[in-house]
């Protein structure tokens, strides 16, 4: 049965959701997925707290993880022994390194959560309790896009401390180097003990790139725009699908086509 041998596992801003976060045109892949009792898994840079009212609203009971792989919530405690697991450092331990990478760079990082609520709602979209639920981070800290030269050494530099950065569409992260998308599936493989799971990823940015790698099948979504550029190589390779349409419809497409195709064989 598909619900034993599949994980799908998917990133949801710029992927499930468009930028506006609507994912009318895959509910009814979604409604599907869920009555068959596959395991949905977010695998998202958005907070516990903002994916516990995304799951609410679908109907959602499978694991989900949270801030860019900095944490695992939603295990079956009864069935496993534990309801979450952190794979990195917290928040509170992570944001004096944005401090400090900042001088030693010699460019201001600046975290979101010290936005006002009028420059978050301009950034994405976001409003009011929305807000509230986006700022409530745990496990990373999220800042303004540095510059293009400044992200390069930010990046090596932050390795020294054992830290990591990722960029998602609007924002760049700052995770532990033992978190990340990949890391915190194959970490809920072992806690679930389904080594050989096969997992569907689907993703949209940078910050993607760990979940699309560990995949048995990856699947690229598109913005209106086009795929982002850092995947053109393995979407030409045919080491990563092409979704046919972009976020919602291209995610629900994919989907439905592979799902298919595994119901086939």
């Amino acid at each position: 049965m598909l619900k034993d041998s599949i994980w799908i596992v998917t990133d949801l801003d710029g992927t499930l959701m468009d930028h506006n976060y609507d994912i009318e045109p895959a509910i009814k892949t979604l409604k599907w997925i869920i009555k068959e009792g596959i395991n949905l898994i977010p695998c998202t840079s958005k907070t516990a707290a903002e994916v516990e009212n995304f799951r609410s609203k679908l109907g959602l009971s499978s694991p989900y993880i949270v801030e860019n792989g900095g944490a695992i919530y939603g295990i079956n405690k009864d069935l496993y022994g534990i309801s979450e697991y952190a794979l990195g450092k917290t928040h509170d331990e992570l944001k004096p390194f944005l401090i400090k990478l900042s001088k030693q760079i010699g460019e201001e990082l600046f975290p979101f959560e010290d936005l006002s609520h009028s420059e978050i709602t301009r950034l994405t979209g976001l409003k009011g309790a929305e807000i509230e639920l986006a700022v409530a981070r745990l496990w990373s800290v999220p800042f303004l896009n540095p510059s293009k030269n400044a992200l390069k050494e930010l990046q090596k530099i932050s390795l020294i401390y054992g830290l990591d950065v990722v960029q998602g569409n609007r924002m760049s992260h700052l995770i532990d180097k033992r978190s990340g998308k990949g890391q915190a599936i194959n970490k809920l493989k072992g806690i679930m003990k389904k080594p050989n799971i096969k997992v569907i990823g689907l993703g949209d940015s940078p910050n993607d790139r760990s979940l699309l790698e560990i995949a048995n099948i990856s699947i690229v979504v598109p913005s209106p725009q086009g795929p982002n550029n850092c995947f053109v190589k393995e979407i030409k390779s045919g080491k990563f699908i092409l979704a046919p349409a972009p976020n919602a419809e291209g995610w629900s497409q994919s989907v439905e086509m592979i799902l298919r195709q595994q119901l086939v064989g």
